[in-house]
């Protein structure tokens, strides 16, 4: 294993062991990260995210594999299993990322994960009919977009942000 290898297996198993500090350092001050819902997020606010993530998934079991080196950083796939805390409802989200490391840390981390097959299981039935819209999509990340910046004004104790 090099050191991309093991630095997204580090990152992988922190966050399995939901250790939010472990997630964090992974991470350059730099950084950048984007998925299908939260887009274009810097730094302090990627880190937030996951703090948010953690804190909130009281159910969530992640496991990831797949992990290989690239020119220039990594990718792995990983698979998140939790309830989706606004219906109730339970979610397998599986997730393909890639990273660009620099210097032994993350600086620009993008998910990829189907968004239709997302919403189906999160919002049910008003998934499986406007998934596929970007109306839904963008009220999705809009309220993920507010409950980040709402948490990240509260500036938790404790964690690294």
């Amino acid at each position: 294993m090099n050191a991309n290898q093991e630095l997204i297996t580090k990152f992988y198993t922190a966050f399995q062991n939901k250790d939010i500090t472990g997630m964090q350092e992974c991470y350059s001050d730099q950084a950048t990260f984007s998925d299908p819902v939260f887009t274009n997020l810097n730094a302090k606010e990627l880190r937030s995210m996951w703090a948010m993530l953690i804190q909130s998934g009281k159910d969530m079991r992640i496991e990831f594999s797949a992990v290989e080196s690239i020119e220039n950083g990594a990718r792995a796939h990983w698979d998140a299993y939790y309830t989706f805390s606004a219906t109730g409802n339970k979610v397998l989200n599986q997730v393909d990322a890639h990273f660009v490391i620099e210097n032994g840390k993350i600086i620009q981390h993008q998910d990829q994960f189907d968004f239709y097959k997302w919403s189906k299981q999160a919002l049910g039935l008003t998934g499986m009919l406007l998934g596929w819209t970007s109306f839904l999509r963008n009220k999705v990340r809009k309220q993920a977009s507010a409950k980040l910046a709402a948490y990240i004004s509260r500036k938790n104790p404790g964690i690294n942000l």
